[in-house]
């Protein structure tokens, strides 16, 4: 029975969250601060923490980055709420750690879905099998190992920086991440360039693996934040 930590300051999000939950068949673990929320992470490792921003204590973004600090804490996934809904919430959110977002008002049926599908890419249930230097996503695979890149099974021609990139988002389906993030990532913290090269770079991409014929749409753009490569 997975278990889930729910760290909110509204009483009324708590028990509606709670109650749908355990519905589900959940172990539900309740916090109201940030404080209690990351003693009670440390204590009980549960497999998600769904976790608001706007917290007394410490808030939703200092509790992520604390439990991202820790060897026991750093592998559990976050879904954070956001009551504000600004696009600077989802950005910060993102960068500290968390896998995922929603704004509030929400509804308990949409977060119960996306507690499932994180919960499945946690546990390895996912559509990308990586085996024998080779990562598979339904029509595309991505030899690493020869840095090759095929869909249906036709060779498509990829810088070393488009390689990267694509590998990067391959390997966690998903996920959304920053410009900025993936700058890092990829081009690394002493790049003099923007985050615009991202954008140059994904267009690229997508240029070249969806001129196959029956080809689907591989990278999405999440508005305001950034980009995520598609669940099959």
């Amino acid at each position: 029975m997975p278990k889930i930590l729910v760290v909110d300051d509204e009483l009324p999000i708590r028990e509606l969250v709670k109650y749908n939950l355990e519905r589900e068949g959940f172990q539900v673990l309740l916090a109201e601060e940030g404080n209690s929320g990351v003693e009670l992470a440390r204590k009980e490792t549960p497999d998600l923490i769904v976790l608001d921003i706007m917290l007394p204590g410490q808030d939703g973004l200092a509790v992520c980055r604390a439990l991202h600090q820790e060897e026991v804490t750093r592998s559990i996934p976050i879904i954070m709420l956001s009551a504000r809904g600004e696009e600077l919430d989802k950005v910060l959110g993102l960068e500290m750690g968390a896998d995922d977002y929603m704004t509030k008002p929400f509804s308990p049926r949409e977060l119960i879905a996306r507690i499932k599908a994180r919960l499945r890419r946690n546990t390895g249930d996912t559509t990308v099998t990586e085996e024998s230097g080779r990562i598979a996503v339904g029509k595309l695979v991505i030899d690493q190992d020869r840095f090759m890149v095929s869909v249906n099974g036709v060779k498509q021609d990829l810088t070393p920086k488009e390689f990267e990139l694509l590998r990067y988002l391959a390997r966690h389906p998903g996920k959304v991440f920053t410009r900025d993030f993936l700058l890092e990532q990829i081009w690394g913290y002493d790049f003099a360039g923007d985050s615009r090269t991202v954008d140059v770079h994904i267009r690229h991409i997508r240029q070249k693996l969806e001129q196959i014929a029956g080809a689907p749409q591989f990278i999405e753009t999440v508005r305001g934040v950034g980009y995520r490569f598609k669940e099959a």
